[in-house]
């Protein structure tokens, strides 16, 4: 996991909260100072989704909901729903989504890998399934050192087990023909594969985020397609950064302007 630079973050701090921007200023964005901290992973996976206006899409584990609101601002119109442990982060991203004028998303309280039982009472009135989920479950191992931050740890420590039951959950409301994307450790795709394909996610598209050229990925993108039965795909990829460290042009149309990112060329 990689913390945004301060060209993304522009600071100005209260008692527990700093503001910022993401998107080059675009989207105006408030989290807290301590604890869990935005990284890249939300705007990626976010510029990774494909949505339509009209769609309905979940965000699993959406902290104070850069992610939904980086696919809002590229696809206006979706319905966003945001899933969420934390009382506090949950009202935190609600007053970013008022704070940018997003009314048509929302975080509710949502304790993944469990879900409700159906009919979903987090749809809109009628819906039973959602077009499109994404998620950064905590993909750490869960038998390294614990972080001294509860929040922090729960964000990016995996429990056993968990990563099969947090795919199982996020399916749960997809249609046919939806996708679900993870933002993972590149050590965990035989694993999240596996399981994708057990729970009936094919044609799945395995992402490289290379930190630069020659260098190995540390974090990929893994999208599967419910009830498809298409082969799997190994994208090109993304390279974050150049020689020098900066970040390259490519990734600059991703992370600065909000541009989508197509996982197939």
């Amino acid at each position: 996991m990689q913390l945004l630079p301060s060209s993304f973050l522009i600071h100005h701090k209260s008692k527990n909260t700093s503001d910022g921007t993401l998107l080059e200023g675009k989207i105006f964005y408030r989290q807290y100072q301590e604890g869990y901290r935005t990284a890249l992973e939300p705007i990626l996976m976010a510029a990774s989704i494909p949505a339509k206006s009209g769609q309905t899409v979940i965000e699993g584990g959406c902290g104070a909901g850069a992610g939904l609101m980086c696919l809002n601002h590229r696809v206006p119109e979706i319905t966003g729903i945001g899933f969420e442990k934390h009382p506090e982060m949950i009202t935190l991203a609600n007053e970013n989504f008022m704070l940018n004028k997003m009314p048509n998303l929302k975080a509710i309280e949502v304790t993944l890998p469990k879900l409700p039982k159906r009919p979903f009472s987090f749809l809109p009135k009628g819906q039973e399934h959602v077009d499109h989920v994404f998620a950064n479950p905590p993909w750490h191992p869960h038998n390294t050192c614990r972080s001294p931050n509860s929040k922090k740890d729960l964000a990016k420590r995996l429990p056993k087990g968990f990563l099969a039951e947090w795919i199982y959950a996020l399916t749960r409301p997809l249609r046919q023909g939806g996708t679900l994307t993870l933002a993972l450790s590149a050590s965990l795709y035989a694993e999240a594969s596996a399981t994708m394909h057990h729970y009936k996610l094919g044609s799945i598209i395995l992402f490289p985020l290379w930190p630069k050229i020659n260098r190995p990925p540390r974090i990929i993108l893994l999208q599967g397609r419910m009830g498809s039965t298409g082969g799997g795909h190994i994208s090109p990829g993304l390279i974050l950064h150049n020689d020098s460290g900066d970040f390259t042009t490519e990734a600059n149309h991703v992370l600065r302007e909000g541009k989508a990112l197509p996982l197939l060329p």
